[in-house]
């Protein structure tokens, strides 16, 4: 066994696209290596800006021989009566590479077949390789790769070197003019320009060597415990925020974690306006007092070591006061006039086409809030202040702070709102109504952000499905499907009585005079809702069948699906749930083409149909009290204490009969049965 080493050099690759990268490299070479029937021991793909390598511990030399056993001709066809091969069964013989002689026969349902044994001898792995690594290249996907001189292949950036070696051979391969050999490079600023290596171990010797700590979780945690260092010795907290962390993980090489400062003047303007500035456009952490406060220091990575720290720690301060001078101006510029003041300039601004300026999408919103506050029944005051925020929801968009750091949008609605004198809780439901951003993000607290956050959605939702955008596959521009399940949590989480049709319905009518939502669109949106619930569903641990039936039937009140849901998967438990689901499936197959009708007692004839009959009756008329409290599992119960009379009646009575009259009214009371979990599911797809 020898270890195998792929370093691919490029100019450096956007920190986003590492993590996907490295991941599909891993994945890739794993699958290459057990379809090739190559033994290893360890898979490991690593990587910095400049390089992604792949590291196999422990590669075979040899591939794994095989023998199989493949079949061939009914024998009656592949031999004559004298037992002389025939045309079909020589010609069977020669394409495996044997004489008819070395057939064997097998029995197969009854059938005889003649098999011929294959026989494959492994190939030597350095001769598989080259055609190996050039797939590992070649199978990468990117985001946005791109073409570099007139070459038709096309990369992350562009690649610089490739270094391959199999022990201390070298791996003979090449892409467009790039060929493999052994030689490397540092780190771009401090180490060599050109590094021979011998091995894989020496590899890994002379690339740290060369100031590059190739192992990004080794990276990531030297970054980390630099940083404690420093809290440790200034007494302060670093946000450690965890998707910048591993940004600047992949943005170095050789990380060298410093403290910089900037003037406490800028701590007059809103913390998130000095924070956002430092993360989106500089990469840096922000630094907090023992109380939580901002201060007016921050953290950065150098890449590189700690000489002339001094002069970098400099550099940085330069240009983030610069950046915080914007901050500060635009601050005080907006300042100048009313939150409200900003709304007029909306109708100068675009939404979308076919949708109209973000000004007339406010409108529709205010609709909207004006309608889900009336579903819920909402009282005056809080029916009020959601409209309002609803009218300042989008203001801040033409303010000159989030035209800038767009990031900042409704962060200084927020603050905005405050400053003009808006009631506190309008102010709140501004910043709120952008939630929940992403799927890990806070659901919003207060009412109004609640009904602006779903107002808000539900027209971009709307809209997009009746101009013809929708998701498809991997695409959606809008974030469609995040919005949605954002509705759909807020709904669940908040416990609202806002079915998903009227909320649906509510939104269709702010589109009245201007779009026109065609029926089928409307069809389209309670599936794609749907979809969104079964997600959430399955994110709660709920088993397939147990949603299946839940969306079988109306699942519009999202917080009753949930607990549909709950009182089916708990009932599915219980032992006589079984039996029980037996008798409704045969019951529902009986019924099914049967429309509901009334039942004649006077028509029941059997005593085990009137038993039935009587503990319907007992039944729905506790079921249909239980039902109106929610209480879904105890309706289950309920159900399922008609167990015994079902079986006796399909074992003893005959719906079928001749008299027509008895028949369809035997059909009525099995419809009738079959009928009362509707409310709950369509528990003939629970599997037991």
């Amino acid at each position: 066994m020898k270890d195998l080493l792929f370093e691919i050099g490029t100019e450096e690759i956007p920190a986003g696209f590492m993590p996907s990268a490295l991941k599909e490299l891993e994945s890739n070479a794993v699958k290459y290596l057990q379809d090739a029937r190559i033994d290893y021991q360890e898979v490991t793909a690593l990587g910095t800006p400049r390089r992604l390598v792949l590291f196999v511990k422990g590669l075979a030399e040899k591939q794994n021989d095989i023998e199989e056993m493949v079949k061939g001709p009914a024998v009656k066809i592949a031999f004559d009566a004298e037992g002389n091969a025939t045309k079909a069964g020589a010609g069977f013989a020669r394409g495996q590479g044997i004489d008819p002689e070395a057939l064997t026969v097998q029995e197969l349902d009854g059938v005889e077949y003649v098999y011929a044994l294959k026989q494959q001898k492994g190939a030597v792995v350095a001769d598989i390789l080259p055609q190996m690594l050039e797939t590992m290249i070649m199978k990468l996907h990117f985001q946005k790769p791109m073409r570099w001189e007139n070459y038709d292949f096309k990369f992350a950036r562009p690649i610089r070197w490739l270094l391959a070696l199999f022990g201390e051979e070298v791996v003979d391969f090449g892409i467009e003019v790039r060929r493999s050999d052994n030689k490397t490079r540092g780190c771009r600023f401090i180490g060599k320009e050109e590094i021979e290596v011998s091995s894989p171990e020496d590899y890994f010797k002379k690339i740290e060597e060369n100031y590059v700590i190739l192992d990004q979780h080794k990276r990531k945690k030297i970054i980390v415990e630099q940083m404690e260092a420093l809290e440790e010795k200034h007494g302060v907290t670093i946000g450690k925020d965890e998707d910048l962390l591993d940004e600047v993980t992949y943005l170095i090489e050789y990380p060298t974690t410093l403290m910089g400062d900037f003037s406490e003047q800028f701590l007059d303007i809103p913390a998130e306006a000095v924070i956002t500035p430092m993360k989106e456009h500089q990469r840096y952490f922000a630094v907090f007092d023992q109380e939580g406060s901002l201060t007016n220091h921050f953290v950065t990575v150098r890449n590189g070591t700690s000489e002339n720290i001094e002069g970098v720690k400099e550099g940085n301060e330069k240009v983030l006061t610069a950046r915080l001078k914007d901050a500060e101006f635009f601050y005080q510029e907006d300042k100048k006039v009313s939150l409200e003041s900003y709304v007029d300039r909306l109708q100068a601004v675009v939404y979308q086409e076919d949708l109209g300026t973000i000004y007339e999408k406010v409108e529709r919103i205010m609709a909207n809030t004006d309608a889900i506050a009336a579903i819920l029944e909402a009282d005056p005051e809080t029916a009020k202040l959601a409209n309002r925020t609803a009218y300042l929801a989008k203001a801040d968009l033409v303010s000159n702070m989030v035209y800038e750091f767009p990031e900042l949008q409704g962060i200084m609605g927020e603050t905005y709102a405050a400053l003009s004198g808006e009631n506190e809780r309008v102010a709140k439901g501004i910043f709120e109504h952008y939630l929940p951003r992403n799927a890990e993000d806070d659901l919003p607290a207060g009412m109004e952000g609640k009904i602006v956050s779903i107002a808000d959605k539900i027209d971009t939702i709307v809209g997009s499905f009746a101009i013809g955008v929708e998701p498809t596959g991997s695409q959606d521009p809008y974030a469609l499907r995040r919005q949605a399940q954002g509705i759909c949590k807020i709904i669940i989480d908040a416990d609202l009585r806002l079915p998903l049709d009227e909320l649906l319905q509510a939104s269709v009518s702010s589109f009245e005079g201007k779009i026109d939502v065609a029926p089928e669109v409307f069809a389209k949106l309670n599936d794609f809702f749907g979809l969104r619930l079964r997600n959430i569903l399955t994110e709660k641990g709920y088993t397939y069948d147990v949603i299946d039936a839940v969306l079988a039937k109306d699942y519009s009140d999202l917080p009753k699906a949930v607990k549909k849901a709950e009182a089916l998967s708990k009932i599915k438990q219980s032992a006589e749930f079984g039996a029980l689901l037996g008798g409704f499936v045969r019951a529902n197959n009986i019924a099914k083409k049967h429309e509901a009708s009334e039942i004649r007692e006077d028509l029941l004839q059997d005593a085990y149909e009137k038993n039935l009959y009587q503990a319907y009756l007992a039944v729905q008329a506790k079921a249909m009290g239980l039902l109106k409290e929610a209480k879904y599992y105890e309706v289950l119960v309920e159900i399922a204490s008609l167990e015994k009379e079902i079986n006796e009646f399909f074992d003893h009575v005959m719906v079928m009969v001749d008299d027509f009259d008895v028949k369809n009214n035997r059909l009525a009371l099995v419809k009738s049965i079959s009928m009362l979990p509707d409310e709950i599911g369509d528990i003939t797809k629970i599997v037991v």
